[in-house]
């Protein structure tokens, strides 16, 4: 019975032992950094001048860089996920049947290819734009453009120089101008039995065409026939075969912009909406130049703010120009990262805007704690010994943080994200957040050092003047006695000299109202009742996410782009973009089953087929569809082809020789349409993922293919895989750096919060119409470090904090944080607020995430996290030591690989006081021998 009992009292000795070990060798680390910033700090306030003017000829140097600033001009290149297997489809199709060729056949909405000019006509009164007036309105604006020209040295081009040309070598143009021309010949010679269907029309020369976006609002009697249309759309399709035709066409599309906003002033009853291929690039940047006016608001609002909070009614104590150098390294941070990128040859985009507002988050609550921490050393220190007290207390944490940020937009930033906008954001995001760090510690700790000088020497916080005694104040007027108001060292005593920044208003307001208001007892449940209605609202709108691959929001609003895009979802829903169905390989065409299964696969759409179409000629001369294969080719090729009506379809079909002279259709193209509902895009994702499925399992090897797809093709993949892999990293951070903070505990409450802040978030910005696109999946990426920034120095102090009670160290912690978590916060809206009224789809995007991630970090740090801490562990509870008459004193020798894989050994003594079979433990001390026979652990039980 006693070995036992002797096994287990050592087992459970040794895992204490093993507990005490860990928590001592933590705090070793802790106290290890602590003491290097303590020195950095020191030696930051022995070289001010240095380290001050450093950052700034730095930024000066690299700054300079901006004579080579370039915008991105490709749109595609920005927002299309770079790998993916619609990419892979483009270049199989371009190798058949070039695109650039067939693009007018291709229809899609904002994704066209290459050059092209679009209008959409319609009227303010909803008149049917088939009536003859119209009719005339819409041939002679036709007319018009047509004849636009671009003047260039020694030639005009006009459309018929730059157009798309057929085989027959005339324009390429759509097919309901075709039908308007003899719409208007068949009134004139006033015939009434001219029939316009819809969505598949016959023309004069007999061929069946597909007129589904080129007709919007339609009417139609019985069997499929318009009766009245609310718009028309017509494009332009233009050749860019080198730089010359690609600038003269750059050039046709900006007049034919011009020409339409013309012809538009001279018809005020319709409604034009003008667009080209160069409307989303050129709208999408406008965003940067229509924010200037709002951003430099911005920056006025948040310098005023900053130095305010900073000033107090203590000339001396008041610190307003450590405000504006706050601020200021904020700037110089992100002046450096923008020459950087210059430099090395990166181009400017619109998502860009969102940077400076995370440095703003992060960098200024870095400078408010030093500020905070600098209030709470003693004001009879030297300034290098205030300094380096600042660095120790307040700079681990905020390299924590730091490297957090890193470590979570460096993930966003490596080949794993799929948006190059994304990647590109999180990569200029590390450099700018890398260079804040070093201009908080260099440029802010010297301004710290001269600011710090002034106040030893009791010079005005603004004017630096020295400021008179209290007795030669009382001889000056009242303004003067005013502004010089300051409490000397000598006039207050030992009791007060702790609280000579009590007189700030933000300390006041938390030490004296807000902490005892929050940890009151009746507060406490409607604080939670209001968490539980945050996370059912926040469940809701969670569950109703969706995926913004829409460009439009991405794009300023008063635009074409917008316009145009609105026109189209009204008026051409009804239909999906035109998709191109691809056999790429030779197929018994002849054979009956193999016809069965072509047309099973595309049934249920509206079809511009040769295949089909072949078919029902054959049908129509009481030929047999299961004709021998070289006559069913030859049939094709020599009559059916030959043709008026079918002689279009030769531009689909590849026709090849054998080494015997023997035909083969070696690829073939057909076009099919799909009926749409409202939620247009969504369909077509799932059409796409339908028809992809149906390839790798028929008969038939075919892929199907519309621009379109380059970008909504494993969109929402790409845009939520830089989130998902930034939160795994930070998961694994908090994990893995459990051992550098204090204690363990700390990591799980971090996660907890976030969790529950990215939640609420997601939430929110779904009720709020904010979908899950590129900006907003950047902007929750930095809602992690954003509450980690906030609420870490907060969790930090209060799980830390021993003896008392919990609601004692939940005001301490607002106490000591509060104020810097309050100052940072209140620039930071200051600084959104602008944001709000930029004119731009990316803005509002941009505006709504990160008001709603300061918002709902500021609701934990000041409200949830103060009051659940109150009443969940860790407890707070005194330890009462009992005292025992007999001590036991174990003395363990430590096996080498039981401390490390070396030869050291450690010797631990430890006191044991047993007590009803119970132990309480004490650190006692800790000292170092030499470092070849290592530390000595004196440990008390």
């Amino acid at each position: 019975m006693v070995l036992p009992r002797l096994r287990e009292s050592f087992r459970s000795h040794l895992a204490l032992l093993s507990s005490l070990c860990t928590r001592m060798l933590r705090q070793v680390l802790h106290r290890g950094l602590r003491t290097s910033f303590s020195r950095l700090g020191h030696f930051i306030a022995s070289h001010p001048v240095f380290f001050a003017s450093a950052p700034v000829l730095i930024s000066i140097l690299l700054g300079a860089s901006f004579s080579r600033y370039q915008i991105e001009e490709s749109v595609e290149y920005l927002l299309a996920p770079k790998h993916s297997l619609a990419k892979i489809e483009r270049n199989l199709v371009n190798s058949l049947f070039p695109v650039n060729r067939s693009k007018h056949r291709l229809y899609s909405d904002l994704q066209t290819p290459g050059r092209y000019g679009r209008v959409i006509i319609t009227s303010f009164r909803k008149a049917n734009m088939l009536d003859q007036h119209h009719t005339d309105l819409i041939l002679k604006l036709h007319s018009a453009v047509t004849r636009i020209q671009v003047q260039r040295p020694g030639f005009n081009y006009t459309f018929a120089h730059i157009c798309i040309l057929n085989n027959d070598k005339t324009c390429i143009v759509d097919d309901i101008v075709h039908v308007l021309e003899e719409l208007k010949s068949a009134r004139s010679s006033n015939r009434t039995n001219f029939i316009i269907s819809y969505p598949i029309t016959h023309l004069k020369d007999g061929r069946e065409v597909y007129n589904g976006h080129q007709l919007g609002g339609v009417t139609v009697h019985s069997k499929d026939r318009v009766k009245s249309a609310e718009a028309i759309q017509l494009t332009y399709y233009l050749q860019a075969i080198n730089s010359l035709n690609d600038m003269v066409a750059e050039k046709w599309e900006s007049i034919f912009c011009d020409t339409v906003e013309l012809f538009q002033k001279s018809n005020r009853k319709v409604k034009m909406y003008p667009f080209t291929s160069s409307s989303l690039r050129e709208d999408f940047q406008k965003t940067s130049r229509v924010s200037e006016r709002y951003l430099t608001t911005s920056l006025v609002l948040v310098v005023t703010l900053a130095i305010l909070c900073c000033s107090m009614q203590d000339c001396v104590r008041s610190k307003p120009w450590l405000g504006l150098l706050g601020l200021l390294t904020v700037s110089l941070a992100t002046l450096t990262a923008a020459g950087i990128i210059n430099l090395t040859g990166g181009k400017y985009n619109s998502t860009f805007l969102g940077i400076p507002f995370i440095m703003l988050g992060h960098g200024l609550y870095g400078t408010f704690e030093m500020l905070s921490s600098w209030r709470k050393t003693r004001e009879d220190q030297h300034v290098k010994e205030r300094t380096a007290a600042v660095f120790a207390d307040s700079m681990l944490s905020f390299s924590l943080t730091t490297a957090m940020y890193l470590v979570t937009f460096g993930i966003g930033a490596s080949p794993f994200t799929n948006i190059e906008a994304a990647r590109i954001f999180c990569c200029n995001s590390c450099i700018a957040i890398f260079f804040n760090y070093l201009y908080v510690l260099s440029f802010y700790g010297s301004s710290l050092v001269f600011t710090g000088y002034i106040e030893n020497n009791y010079q005005h916080s603004i004017f630096c003047r020295k400021v008179p005694k209290p007795e030669v104040l009382q001889e000056k007027p009242a303004w003067y006695r005013f502004l010089l108001t300051a409490k000397f060292s000598e006039d207050t005593t030992d009791s007060e000299e702790t609280n000579t920044y009590e007189s700030h208003l933000l300390v006041c307001f938390l030490k004296r109202y807000y902490c005892d208001w929050i940890t009151n007892t009746y507060v406490k449940p409607f604080v939670v009742l209001f968490y539980l209605i945050y996370i059912s609202f926040a469940l809701m709108g969670y569950l109703q996410v969706n995926e913004g691959s829409d460009l439009s929001n991405i794009v300023a609003t008063a635009t074409r782009t917008i316009e145009y895009t609105t026109a189209q979802q009204k008026y051409f829903s009804n239909y999906s973009p035109v998709i191109g169905f691809y056999i790429y390989e030779s197929i018994e065409y002849w054979n009956t089953s193999v016809q069965e299964d072509v047309l099973e696969y595309t049934k249920g759409f509206v079809r511009i087929s040769w295949f089909e179409s072949y078919l029902n000629y054959l049908r129509k001369l009481n030929i047999s569809t299961g004709l021998p294969k070289k006559n069913f080719t030859d049939m094709l090729r020599n009559s059916f082809l030959k043709a008026p009506q079918y002689a279009h379809f030769s531009e689909d079909i590849i026709f090849s020789k054998k080494y015997n002279n023997e035909v083969d259709v070696v690829a073939s193209r057909m076009f099919l349409v799909a009926k749409t509902m409202e939620t247009k895009r969504e369909e077509l994702y799932d059409l796409l993922e339908t028809l992809r499925k149906l390839s790798l399992t028929s008969k038939v090897k075919f892929i199907v293919f519309n621009p379109s797809f380059v970008y909504m093709d494993r969109y929402a993949s790409s845009v939520g895989a830089p989130l998902q892999n930034s939160c795994i990293s930070a998961l694994f951070l908090l994990f893995f750096s459990a051992f550098l903070v204090a204690d363990s505990l700390i990591n799980v409450w971090l996660t907890l919060t976030v969790a529950s802040v990215e939640f609420g978030v997601i939430g929110f910005m779904t009720l709020w119409k904010v979908e899950l696109d590129c900006i907003s999946v950047l902007c929750l990426i930095y809602g992690i470090n954003y509450t980690i920034d906030n609420c870490a120095p907060l969790l930090s102090t209060f799980i830390l904090g021993k003896d008392f009670t919990r609601t004692k160290w939940v005001k301490t912690s607002l106490e000591v944080h509060g104020v810097a978590i309050l100052q940072s916060y209140l620039c930071y809206i200051v600084g959104l607020i602008p944001l709000a009224a930029v004119p731009s789809n990316l803005t509002r995007t941009l505006f709504r995430c990160l008001f709603l991630i300061a918002l709902v970090t500021f609701f934990h740090c000041f409200a949830i996290l103060p009051v659940i801490l109150t009443f969940v562990p860790p407890s707070k509870k005194k330890r009462k030591e009992k005292k025992n008459p007999e001590n036991h004193t174990a003395i363990i020798i430590a096996e080498p690989n039981q401390i490390e894989r070396s030869t050291v050994k450690a010797e631990v003594t430890l006191s044991v006081h047993l007590e009803n079979s119970k132990h309480t433990v004490s650190f006692c001390e800790l000292n170092f021998e030499s470092p070849l026979k290592g530390p000595i652990f004196h440990i008390c039980f």
